[in-house]
């Protein structure tokens, strides 16, 4: 019986770490990471591969700083140059404004062709497409 409470709390424990933790997935369904509450991104390894903290300031593996997701929703890259901009429907723009995907409400990623390239359920539209238009990570 002691074993079985032990496994219960040992269980509910790691549910309890990975609370708030959205998964990425690919376009196949394949799991290919997480995206944390706090913005902490892992790849499917559960190794550490980034973060976009509540600013939208966004750091890669190393803590370089990779560029900032404006409130407008303008994303910059590490010399604050404009490449892209999403838009409060999910829409993804690239820098000449040419439309290159959208974030769906549900977390499906599109391209500019409407073929579903992943999903990120959970996950705020800005983010997503930082993730999967503009290979931050």
């Amino acid at each position: 019986m002691k074993k079985i409470i032990f496994i219960l709390t040992l269980m509910a424990a790691l549910f309890a770490v990975n609370a708030g933790a959205q998964p990425l997935r690919s376009a196949s369904n394949s799991y290919i990471g997480k995206v944390e509450s706090d913005g902490t991104i892992r790849n499917a390894y559960n190794g550490y591969a980034g973060k976009i903290s509540s600013d939208g300031t966004i750091r890669n593996a190393s803590n370089s700083y990779m560029g900032k997701i404006e409130s407008d929703g303008t994303i910059r890259n590490a010399s604050n140059a404009s490449i892209g901009r999403v838009e409060s429907s999910g829409t993804v723009r690239n820098a000449s404004n040419a439309y290159i995907g959208k974030v769906e409400s549900d977390g499906t990623v599109r391209n500019a062709s409407n073929a579903s390239i992943g999903s990120a359920r959970g996950v705020k539209k800005t983010w997503a497409a930082v993730l999967f238009f503009f290979d931050f990570f």
